[in-house]
């Protein structure tokens, strides 16, 4: 599609489907493909391309950011980075519920990325388990301003609508529209749902959660501390009693973004009846308003006497607005998740020869100590490819692993027990590389012995010939790469490179006058083969 080439399906939902993707220059990305009622007629494409743009400008370290989009081809798609791991949805399946200082970690990053997409004047909407991707054991918030583009009164007003029950506001349910109250509304029961693994309104038919949601019957039990009093808050059916963004951000960056900043009060007591949100929402009427919520935090209320009133929400404790306050972390990562993104510029013609010129030293380091010991040099060329074939494969086999799931303690761990396979796999190409190799260095010997070269000379000639042909020949990049890491950041000056290469010539020379004064060794056979 366009640029992109589709190489495995992630997901599915209902915007669209969603495919791992890559691009001509390499990158990896997640490709939305929307579905035809998202996008239909030329009206809502000339939308999505409008808020494609505005959401373009939106970065955070704590969102997949927009990339691209073609609202106008054949299939409409939309492209955003790509994030590795698993839903927080199938997250908590897989390794139970979030605890203690990472469901902090989770509830902070979560709002920071809320933030974000307010800051550029959007809201989510869809806020919601399967709409937050775990990279390692970093929440990161997904099809964040879709829900705007899909926004469209023809769908709605038709019967659609647009959420997730459970963690739809209740004031959209009655028809009001969404508001930054809903997006902390909608964070809340995803952070609920992080910390218990079950919704905090149950399961069943749509319209039973609705009810519930409507009435304010939410399940926290087992989330205790203030962060329970915060969600209780926060889940409140009435907009106007729910804390706010800011005081969320407040109250969560000392003890998750921002341990250094001064800590805050949690923002659910000594609320004044006057208090608002800092965003515009629009009064509700008496035929809009929802029901006092009923006091209690849990789906089937406890016998015996009534629980005490709900706790409310207290004035605003930051006047800033929150995102500001971030601006220089998030601009150290926009220039990091840049420079990641752009093509790799080619490397200068002088780096590129003080590249070939170390290689080519090497390769007269192992001549020289060809010359001294053949068949020793031979067994520690055969076993150096394989071992380094071998770390190659299980490195690239836990990246992958890493890319499609995430980081897991157990990575190390695993690649230590795959190791043995991967030292299977890894034979075929070192027989490969070892015998053009050394189909190459026999010719180089051949031609010394025709030039009636002595056998000294020979054995240098070939095992020089040998160093080079392992560095460029069929499967070599499985050789090559474990060595170019320590070998390349050498050579990008000439100030680390003049001293490796003169000590390669240096150590090729004391070899070369030990084989003039002792002679070849042919240990651990008594004499040339031939």
């Amino acid at each position: 599609m366009g640029d992109y080439t589709l190489l495995a399906r992630l997901g599915e939902g209902g915007m669209g489907i969603v495919h791992l993707a890559r691009h001509t220059d390499g990158r990896r990305v997640a490709l939305k493909v929307l579905r035809p009622h998202i996008v239909g007629d030329e009206e809502a494409r000339a939308r999505l391309a409008r808020e494609v743009t505005t959401l373009t400008l939106v970065r955070s370290p704590w969102i997949a950011e927009f990339l691209d989009a073609d609202p106008w081809a054949d299939v409409p798609y939309v492209v955003t980075r790509y994030v590795p791991g698993l839903s927080l949805h199938d997250h908590v399946v897989e390794e139970g519920p979030v605890a203690d200082r990472d469901l902090l970690w989770l509830a902070g990053c979560l709002a920071e990325g809320i933030a974000a997409v307010h800051h550029a004047g959007v809201l989510h909407r869809d806020i919601k388990p399967s709409n937050v991707l775990m990279e390692g054991r970093t929440p990161i918030l997904i099809d964040f301003g879709l829900a705007r583009v899909a926004d469209d009164p023809r769908l709605t007003q038709t019967g659609w609508l647009l959420g997730t029950p459970g963690y739809l506001a209740p004031e959209i349910l009655y028809g009001d529209d969404a508001t930054a109250a809903a997006d902390v509304y909608a964070w809340a029961a995803t952070v609920a749902y992080g910390a218990t693994g079950h919704p905090p309104f149950g399961r069943g038919p749509s319209m039973a959660i609705m009810d519930r949601a409507r009435r304010g019957e939410h399940d926290l039990r087992g989330i205790e501390g203030p962060l329970g009093d915060v969600l209780d808050a926060a889940l409140d059916p009435d907009p106007l009693a729910r804390p706010s963004l800011i005081e969320l951000l407040a109250w969560l960056r000392p003890l998750s973004t921002q341990p250094s900043a001064p800590a805050v009060p949690p923002p659910v007591e000594n609320a004044p009846d006057d208090f608002t949100l800092p965003v515009a929402q629009a009064p509700r009427t008496a035929e809009t308003q929802v029901e006092p919520r009923p006091a209690t935090r849990v789906l089937t209320p406890p016998p015996g006497p009534p629980p005490p009133a709900p706790p409310t929400i207290g004035p605003a404790p930051v006047s800033a607005a929150p995102w500001p306050q971030h601006a220089q972390a998030v601009a150290q990562w926009e220039q990091e998740w840049d420079a990641r993104a752009l093509v790799q510029p080619k490397v200068p013609f002088a780096e590129r020869f003080r590249r070939g010129a170390a290689v080519t030293c090497a390769a007269l380091v192992l001549g020289a100590a060809t010359a001294l010991a053949p068949w020793l040099a031979l067994t520690a060329v055969v076993l150096g490819v394989w071992v380094l074939r071998t770390g190659s494969l299980a490195a690239s086999a836990g990246a992958d692993r890493r890319t499609t799931r995430g980081t897991k303690w157990y990575d190390a761990p695993q690649v230590l027990l795959t190791t043995p396979w991967h030292s299977v796999r890894a034979l075929t190409g070192t027989l490969v590389l070892t015998l053009w190799s050394l189909g190459l260095a026999l010719a180089a010997g051949l031609l010394c012995y025709a030039a009636a070269v002595d056998g000294a000379t020979t054995l240098f000639a070939g095992g020089t010939t040998l160093g080079i042909a392992l560095w460029s020949g069929p499967g070599a990049s499985r050789f090559r790469s474990p060595l170019s890491r320590a070998l390349y950041p050498l050579t990008r000056t000439w100030r680390r490179w003049l001293p490796l290469c003169a000590g390669l010539v240096l150590l090729a020379g004391v070899l070369g006058l030990v084989v003039a004064s002792q002679g070849v060794s042919w240990t651990p056979g008594s004499g040339p083969p031939f």
